[in-house]
């Protein structure tokens, strides 16, 4: 079985899987071979335009297994009958820690006391906290599942929404009686057209005032002209790891708007993940190898 990673390391971690001849492709314009020979292909974590073109030309492609949860990216270029798998599972402790992490950063006032440090100033003052608030998740998966495991500890109630209802959890059209009894709002939700824009001066206006939104998601779900304008009134609050646009430009209003802390889209980039992003390549090309059923297979309406 022809295969293509994107480093060394994945390379080294799947070379000893029966029939497997391995090549690593970073995804340049570099190839290291014949793109119609491969059968098994893992672009970058990252990917870049490169190594999404590239599966045009993977004519005998059978499974294209991704790194990340969400395959928006890649699926208007995945070729038909081509088994799509995602990394579902590799980022959900990562990601959920930042999720925390920004929670708690957010109530305690971590960003302004940073500020008061490097300017030399002792800025005494109460802050909020974790504990006695309602969190509610937008987008209940497994990554949900992991950021509730983590919260319950602080000694919150901890609201689930996703696409549709199940034990447990609240379906996404009871999103306006939830959101003005909430005092932190995470969204995780997949980029699908669905969620496009779903967090609009709409919803905003429903949250509580002095509420946190956290966006773990994508930034194309939140409006941002309308978050920037919550943000200016100083009546919510926001924990960001991602924006729209992205990269976040230079001089752009959200950078210096108040009650904002911001991240470069690195949720879910840390060793854990990557050791998981690993283990999962390996054994789904195992899998492959055998014949055996494959994980995180992507069917039907993503």
């Amino acid at each position: 079985m022809k295969v293509w990673v994107p480093d060394k390391e994945i390379a080294e971690a799947v070379a000893h899987v029966a029939g497997a001849v391995v090549d690593v492709y970073p995804g340049g314009d570099d190839l290291p071979g014949d793109p119609g020979e491969v059968e098994f292909y893992v672009p970058p974590f990252t990917p870049t335009p490169q190594s999404r073109a590239v599966l045009a030309r993977m004519t005998n492609l059978k499974i294209l297994q991704l790194q990340v949860a969400g395959v928006d990216t890649f699926l208007p270029h995945v070729p038909p009958g081509v088994v799509l798998c995602n990394g579902r599972g590799i980022h959900d402790a990562s990601t959920a820690e930042w999720v925390v992490g920004g929670i708690i950063a957010a109530q305690r006032d971590f960003p302004r006391f940073v500020d008061a440090q490097r300017d030399g100033r002792w800025d005494w003052h109460m802050t909020d906290a974790l504990a006695d608030r309602s969190v509610l998740i937008v987008g209940y998966g497994s990554v949900g599942a992991a950021i509730e495991r983590r919260l319950l500890p602080f000694e919150t109630e901890v609201v689930r929404v996703a696409r549709t209802a199940r034990d447990g959890v609240h379906p996404v059209g009871a999103l306006p009686d939830l959101l003005p009894q909430a005092d932190v709002v995470v969204l995780i939700v997949p980029s699908t057209p669905e969620t496009t824009g779903m967090v609009d001066a709409g919803f905003l206006a429903r949250m509580k005032d002095g509420a946190l939104l956290v966006n773990a998601a994508r930034g194309s779900v939140v409006d941002t002209g309308a978050l920037v304008a919550e943000l200016s009134r100083r009546r919510l609050r926001a924990v960001l790891d991602v924006t729209d646009p992205e990269p976040l430009p230079a001089g752009h209003p959200l950078w210096s708007a108040p009650g904002v802390f911001i991240t470069p889209h690195v949720g879910g980039s840390t060793p854990a993940s990557r050791r998981r992003s690993i283990a999962l390549v390996r054994a789904q090309l195992e899998r492959a190898a055998r014949g055996e059923p494959l994980r995180n297979v992507i069917t039907g309406a993503y």
